[in-house]
């Protein structure tokens, strides 16, 4: 097999989470400062740094307040969170094909394990999950891909990674990894994506597979 090892972002890439992400975000600036920040703004740095360093950016004095508002509000959302098209069935796929897969996300390890929960119960497990609070670095920097590898004991080399922003296609080629962009995330434009350089650019899970 071409990647031996398949990691994933998670949101937009996984799981089709962009309009609770936003939503979250805009009942915390409203509730909490009590105002109208624009849609890209809120949602420039998500994928990339942690939500504390993005709400920091929002209000450096009510970080902390925007951040725990967020997360309440988030919580509530997941029932209603859904699987991106194809992807509970692609990621069966691989696992049926001997692959190890894992997710590697700027979200906490907890709240990732949350939005997990609502794929199908299709038998399908990962074999890491990186979150927020594993590492010191965050994407676009490589440290979340590598610590997964080492986890591993896998190389870049036989690696793929998957996402949907610009941090993910950042981070992986970064890592030394083969960087694939998805096309479905709607978080980000998508030429800020293309323009980070992925190594392969798909618009369905099957077209993900074919270059898997």
């Amino acid at each position: 097999m071409r990647f031996p090892v398949v990691l994933f972002d998670l949101d937009g890439t996984v799981v089709d989470s962009g309009s609770i992400i936003l939503a979250s975000f805009r009942h915390a600036t409203r509730t909490v400062l009590g105002r109208e920040i624009p849609d890209d703004v809120l949602m420039r740095g998500v994928g990339g740094s942690s939500l504390y360093a993005q709400m920091l950016e929002l209000d450096p004095d009510r970080a902390e307040e925007l951040a725990d508002v967020y997360h309440v509000r988030n919580r509530a959302l997941h029932a209603d969170l859904e699987p991106c098209a194809g992807m509970p069935e692609a990621l069966a796929r691989l696992k049926a094909e001997g692959r190890r897969i894992g997710i590697v996300t700027a979200k906490r390890r907890e709240v990732a394990e949350l939005s997990l929960g609502r794929l199908p119960a299709n038998g399908v497990t990962f074999d890491i999950v990186v979150g927020a609070d594993d590492t010191e670095l965050h994407k676009p920097h490589p440290e979340p891909i590598l610590f997964a590898l080492a986890q591993l004991g896998a190389e870049p080399a036989q690696a793929a990674y998957v996402g949907d922003s610009p941090f993910d296609i950042g981070a992986a080629k970064a890592a030394g990894t083969f960087a694939v962009a998805v096309t479905w995330g709607g978080m980000h434009p998508l030429d800020t994506t293309l323009a980070a350089g992925p190594d392969a650019v798909v618009s369905t899970a099957q077209e993900l597979l074919d270059v898997l």
